[in-house]
């Protein structure tokens, strides 16, 4: 059976295990510094298997030791954000928690595949794989599969069809810059631009820039689990497989785009090793435009990071 960890065990965590467990796709650790509280939702995950016919082993830890031998690490740990907190806000407090997660469970599973979804996104990817000295194909920010559902799920409110017709890309830095492709994101192979007026499809751009704010701002005590933890699911899911699925995730650039040196949101293909080839879309100029924009953007956290920490 394969092997996944998820370091933190909070929301997103729990409900990562959960949809993994569903899957059957691997044995499951959960970790946390919480004493007791992987343990009792791993226990309690375990209790349903038979209500659901899963033969999964689901554990909860607060030693990294149990992670042993896996063959994906999620890493979910860090500080939800607050209304009227951006997701750079978090970056002191977070870097320290992911950079303990990444160095820890190396130590344990050299060979793991790491997806990371702790924010700032991009920059506690980039950190995990400073600091782990893993090759880029090993390392992925778990960003663009979660930004391009929630621009699949607003347009099918806005038009009615079906989600399975519509295929959307959203790529960039996962923050207010992300940048929605509007011209290849399609319905059963129309256009966006051609689908929907252009007033509509504005919205739709906005609103799944600011899907993640509005969620906080609703909940008040914490940040969206269900679809990022969901993301996190189909990508492991198509790298145990080796599937050759092609989604928006952050890779780290080298010379991709123009870019070098950082992670970003780009399409990859995912195998079982990981990231097997990053996919170049030819961009119009205000894609290219919207494209820069977000990844000046991204630097700026990354050079943020590497004032706090040594890499």
């Amino acid at each position: 059976m394969n092997k996944i960890s998820i370091i933190g065990a909070g929301m997103t965590g729990s409900t990562t295990a959960h949809w993994l467990a569903e899957r059957e796709l691997a044995d499951l650790v959960l970790v946390d510094v919480v004493e007791g509280m992987p343990q009792g939702k791993g226990l309690d995950m375990l209790e349903a298997m038979p209500i659901i016919g899963r033969d999964v082993e689901i554990v909860g830890s607060n030693d990294y030791a149990a992670t042993k031998g896996s063959d994906i690490i999620i890493i979910t740990a860090g500080l939800p954000r607050k209304p009227g907190m951006s997701r750079d806000d978090l970056l002191s407090a977070n870097a320290e928690i992911v950079g303990k997660a990444a160095t820890e469970t190396l130590k344990y599973s050299p060979d793991a595949v790491y997806v990371v979804l702790t924010n700032p996104l991009d920059t506690m990817a980039y950190l995990t794989m400073k600091m782990t000295k893993l090759p880029r194909e090993r390392v992925i920010g778990q960003a663009g599969v979660l930004d391009s559902a929630r621009m699949r799920a607003f347009v099918a409110l806005e038009t009615g069809v079906s989600i399975e017709n519509i295929q959307c890309y959203v790529l960039g830095g996962h923050g207010d810059e992300m940048v929605p492709l509007t011209k290849i994101s399609n319905i059963a192979g129309v256009s966006l631009r051609d689908y929907l007026p252009a007033d509509r499809l504005e919205a739709i751009v906005n609103r799944t820039r600011k899907g993640g704010g509005e969620i906080v701002n609703l909940l008040k005590t914490g940040s969206a689990f269900y679809a990022p933890s969901a993301a996190c699911a189909q990508m492991a899911e198509a790298i145990l497989k080796d599937k050759h699925l092609i989604v928006p995730c952050a890779a780290h650039m080298q010379g991709e785009y123009g870019l070098n040196d950082m992670f970003f949101g780009v399409p990859v293909m995912l195998g079982r090793k990981g990231i097997e080839k990053i996919v170049e879309y030819k961009l119009d100029a205000d894609e290219k435009a919207a494209f820069d924009k977000s990844a000046a953007s991204v630097k700026e956290t990354h050079e943020a990071l590497k004032k706090l920490v040594k890499i």
